[in-house]
Formats: C-alpha cells, structure tokens, sequence
C-alpha cells in the first residue's frame, strides 16, 4: 500500500486501510497525528524537500483510523504491508532514526539508509519495513551488488514487495531503474524523474543516478510471510 497526501496548513485527511498496518511519513513539512485517540504531535521537521532534515512517522495498527492535520504546508508519505495482526500504535522521532551505510566512493555505490520501520521495532511491527535511501555524492549506483527478494530461502532471501517513490536533487534529475526477472536473460530499464514510483515484485533491482544529480527514494518492503 502507497498513498501520497498534500495538504496545505490547517488541512486534515483521515484513513483506514483494513487489513493493512501502515506508517505516516511527513517528505516535507509538520502534521499533528491522532490514531485511534493516541496523540502525536508535531511530526516531521523537514523544509523545503527530503534533504532539509531528519524523516519521523508514526506506526498505524492494521485497520486503525489515522487522522493528520498539517501544522504547515506538507506531503506525507502512507506506506503499508498486509497483516492480520493488531499491534500498537507508536511515533518514531528523529532520534530515533537508525542510520546504516554501505558502498564506497571509489566504486560509486556510497549510499546511506534511515530506517524507520527496521529491524530496531521488530517486536512492535508486523511485515512492514519503511526506509529512505539516499546517495551519497552525485551520480551512481544503488541497490549494489544486484540482489532480490523472491523466495524464502531463510536466512540467504526473504519473500518480500517493494516499492519506491523517488526524488532528485536538482529536482530535474533522472536515473534508471534495472530489473533481471530471470537468471541469464535481459532485464527492463525503467527512466526514473522526480516522483516517480516504482513496484517491484521480483527480481534483481539495482538502480542508478545520472552524474551531476543526488538521488532519494522511500522504500517500502512488504513481507508476505514474514518481516
């Protein structure tokens, strides 16, 4: 589940997805978010895009009523994954970030990842992972060496869904994405701009940015028998 909300201050939106648990990411701007009674306010502190501050959300249980209002102009970011379960609701705050980074300058493959749904809560979240990925430098390579989650194949591959929303800096930035379906055979190139959004179910799924641009994109895994 993917859903982009644009409000403008004093906005509100209200949802309920049954049967999925989701997490409220602000991109941009500050909302004040109320789950089911719970409170939580002043969510995200970011300006002007995805680079201009720290990410935060807020963990929604499966089929929970969410209800956001923008405490400033915003675009928020509602990833899901299905799960049966109920758990309870929480706010994952700046510090609360884990920050992991992998790759290297001299390969072009420098990136860093702020997990805010990762292993970290994983007592607390059922099949959901939520992360943002952003290059390091301009130009390069992501989700390098090529990997995939198709199969379970515990602990080498897990079963999971991805999904990515992108953005670049400048924001007339552009990559591609790459995905193998099958061993040995030729793969798709999909042209990636500011926004686009991409749904991968299996494969080897590396990605790339043009030289001269930094490229960002929030990913949402969704494991379909585990997390």
């Amino acid at each position: 589940y993917f859903n982009i909300v644009k409000l403008t201050a004093g906005q509100a939106f209200e949802y309920q997805v049954p049967g999925y648990e989701t997490c409220i990411v602000p991109a941009t701007g500050t909302v004040d978010v109320t789950v089911e009674g719970e409170a939580y306010g002043g969510i995200g502190n970011r300006g002007a895009d995805v680079w201009d501050g720290e990410p935060e959300g807020v963990y929604v249980p499966s089929g929970a009523k969410a209800h956001l209002v923008a405490i400033s102009d915003t675009e928020v970011f509602i990833a899901g994954a299905k799960f049966d379960g109920v758990l309870a609701p929480f706010a994952v705050r700046a510090d609360d970030i884990d920050l992991v980074q992998y790759g290297s300058d001299d390969t072009k493959t420098h990136r860093k990842i702020k997990h805010i749904l990762g292993t970290k809560y994983h007592d607390k979240v059922g099949r959901l992972l939520v992360s943002e990925l952003f290059t390091v430098g301009q130009g390069g390579w992501s989700g390098f060496p090529p990997h995939k989650h198709d199969p379970d194949r515990l602990p080498d591959e897990s079963r999971h869904d991805e999904t990515y929303n992108f953005r670049f800096k400048p924001n007339h930035g552009f990559g591609m994405q790459l995905v193998q379906r099958e061993d040995g055979k030729v793969g798709d190139a999909y042209h990636i701009v500011d926004g686009s959004t991409i749904v991968l179910e299996k494969g080897y799924h590396p990605c790339v940015v043009a030289p001269g641009y930094e490229m960002y994109y929030f990913t949402i895994l969704g494991g379909l028998s585990q997390r």
